[in-house]
């Protein structure tokens, strides 16, 4: 029979999955305790969650939640970190990425993971890794959405522009005659 303790880790974790957009395995192995809440407060303010959970009992929770946990069994094993993303899955995963490859361990290792409830391989999480975040994107768009504007204003301004440099041309001449 389960104890109250676990009951209580499993409704957490499940409460943690129901509003995660993703979620990251990581091996912490090496990490100090100094590091790990460096780590953790780099990746909040990047809009995640670090959790550290007995494998079983986040096994069970995903598999509650509908999750595949079949597939990433051979990840649950050793000790794992696991981050919840909630709106931008990207900003939190790059803080964890950018972390690790500032130690010199480059720990925490990442494993996998699920965005959705799809199942993302290493290499997926690597390439999800690498885009832009969402901050990123929208400012990449409003400066694509502004450059026509601007080259608008630049143009229609131009002959105004021109004919005051001639008429400053004129004054110049005749100021040096």
């Amino acid at each position: 029979m389960p104890n109250t303790k676990n009951i209580a880790s499993v409704k957490e974790l499940e409460g943690k999955l129901e509003t995660a957009s993703a979620v990251f395995l990581a091996d912490y192995a090496g990490l100090s305790v100094k590091a790990q809440s460096e780590l953790r407060r780099k990746v909040r303010e990047a809009g995640g969650e670090l959790s550290v959970a007995k494998n079983s009992l986040l096994k069970i929770a995903l598999k509650n939640k509908g999750y595949d946990v079949d597939t990433l069994s051979a990840e649950l094993t050793g000790p794992n970190l696991t981050l919840f993303t909630t709106s931008d899955a990207v900003a939190p995963l790059k803080a964890l990425v950018e972390y690790a490859k500032g130690t010199e361990l480059l720990k925490p290792t990442i494993k996998g993971g699920y965005l959705g409830k799809e199942i993302l391989s290493l290499e997926k999480v690597k390439q999800l890794a690498a885009l832009p975040s969402k901050a990123e994107l929208v400012a990449k768009l409003l400066g694509t959405l502004t450059n026509p504007a601007r080259n608008l204003v630049g143009v229609l301004s131009a002959p105004m522009r021109n004919f005051v440099y001639a008429l400053s041309a004129i004054k110049d001449k005749k100021a040096a005659n």
